[in-house]
């Protein structure tokens, strides 16, 4: 059985314990919580290092994939995009995800924490650290995950529309699937495992960006006529911000200063490696010269492979999952431009979307003690977690196909997606902000 620092259960405000005990046995079983000032401490250096992530770590990232007169649009994106998401996560979108939906709960939150109704500095989470520490923590994942949709916008997509799909999806999508996993949901009642956001974060993420490239259509030139990244050595710099980040993002999911954020670390930073090696060598077998792009996009697949599974496996389970995350996400970005023939521009769907999904699946496998894991969840077999966890992707998947094509289609009726093929030639820095990147 997974122990209670090594799972998804703790990191819900409330009720996500049911993932291992029964309502009435955790009310007889659980002391009442006293503040840790050591979790406390890792949690808030985690959200320190999980908003680094998103500021500065994927806007350079990015920004350095695209051609020089787009960069600070894609700048501009995630910054503003991180603004909007802090003040719906304080208005409601926590309460949504972490709050209590009554007779809905099941599949919502309410309203009852919206503005932090009722969470002081003296609040405990069903760990010990403050409600309000554990808001901002949560915050940082509501942030990043519509960031990470940006990859779908690059060098055509108009400036408020971004804001408006980012706003409403962050409510519609990113909330629910929350609730349903980590805030003590219908997916965290039968019991799927996902510690840091395979389903929660990568899945969302990257099914909805695949969405909205297909519905805002290729740039101009796609796929054969495109101009390289101006900037790989500022992706590379976003890239190694993204590593260092996501040890808060992992690790900090632990919600303790303890062996599980510790084990959670070194499985991360072993897939990221083997990812990493694994792009580079296939690229190098097949074009005779291993790229910097490659190299630093097969790190981000092997991080956004092993975080549902980092409080889940052990050491050489962090190393299949970098192996397999580097040769399925490149096999991925090839399928996704080639054959489906949609411009994903940042790769998006291929690097997150299908690396979380990956995770997810593979959990029910190399969780399990046989193979190094730390344990399923309450009276699971592999066979029954894999049920549970193909459930869980089939849902998310489904929730986010649906709802993210319905948001697109309603801004778009108010406000057109696509910026003109004027702006789109002259780049979108001086068609939208007024402002160069660059000035040369």
């Amino acid at each position: 059985m997974v122990q209670m620092g090594r799972g998804a259960c703790l990191r819900a405000a409330a009720g996500a314990m049911a993932l291992l005990l029964p309502a009435d046995a955790m009310a007889q079983a659980a002391p009442a919580a006293t503040l840790n000032g050591a979790n406390t401490a890792w949690v808030l250096t985690a959200t320190a290092l999980v908003l680094f992530m998103t500021l500065p770590g994927l806007a350079l990232f990015y920004g350095g994939l695209v051609r020089a007169k787009n960069v600070l649009s894609v700048l501009m994106h995630c910054f503003a995009i991180a603004c909007l998401a802090s003040v719906l996560w304080l208005a409601v979108a926590y309460s949504l995800a972490f709050g209590q939906g009554g007779s809905m709960n099941a599949w919502i939150g309410g309203l009852g924490k919206a503005f932090l109704a009722g969470v002081g500095t003296a609040s405990l989470t069903t760990g010990d650290i403050p409600e309000d520490v554990f808001f901002m923590f949560q915050m940082t994942f509501a942030i990043i995950t519509p960031a990470l949709i940006v990859g779908a916008y690059p060098e055509r997509m108009r400036f408020a529309p971004v804001l408006l799909i980012s706003g409403l999806w962050l409510l519609l999508v990113y909330a629910p699937v929350c609730h349903w996993v980590w805030g003590g949901g219908w997916l965290a009642g039968m019991g799927v495992l996902d510690f840091a956001g395979g389903l929660v974060v990568h899945a969302t993420a990257g099914v909805s960006a695949i969405v909205i490239a297909k519905l805002l259509g290729s740039r101009q030139g796609f796929p054969n006529e495109l101009r390289p990244p101006h900037s790989p050595s500022m992706t590379m710099i976003g890239a190694a911000m993204l590593w260092v980040g996501w040890y808060g993002f992992n690790a900090g999911s632990a919600l303790a200063a303890n062996g599980n954020a510790g084990m959670a670390m070194i499985v991360t930073h072993t897939s990221a490696a083997a990812a990493s090696l694994t792009w580079m060598t296939i690229e190098w077998i097949k074009f005779g010269k291993p790229s910097l792009i490659g190299i630093v996009t097969g790190m981000v697949a092997g991080l956004a492979t092993i975080t549902p599974a980092s409080g889940f496996v052990g050491p050489a389970g962090g190393l299949v999952y970098g192996v397999v995350a580097g040769a399925a996400c490149y096999w991925a970005v090839s399928y996704v431009k080639h054959s489906l023939k949609i411009d994903d521009s940042l790769d998006v769907f291929a690097v997150h979307g299908v690396g979380g999904i990956l995770g997810i699946l593979m959990v029910s496998a190399f969780a399990d003690p046989s193979l190094g894991g730390l344990g399923l969840a309450k009276d699971m077999t592999m066979g029954k977690q894999f049920g549970v966890q193909l459930v869980g992707t089939v849902a998310t998947v489904a929730w986010s196909v649906v709802v993210t094509f319905i948001i697109v289609k309603a801004v778009n009726a108010v406000v057109p997606l696509r910026a003109t093929g004027e702006a789109e030639t002259d780049g979108l820095d001086l068609s939208e902000h007024g402002e160069r990147g660059y000035n040369y």
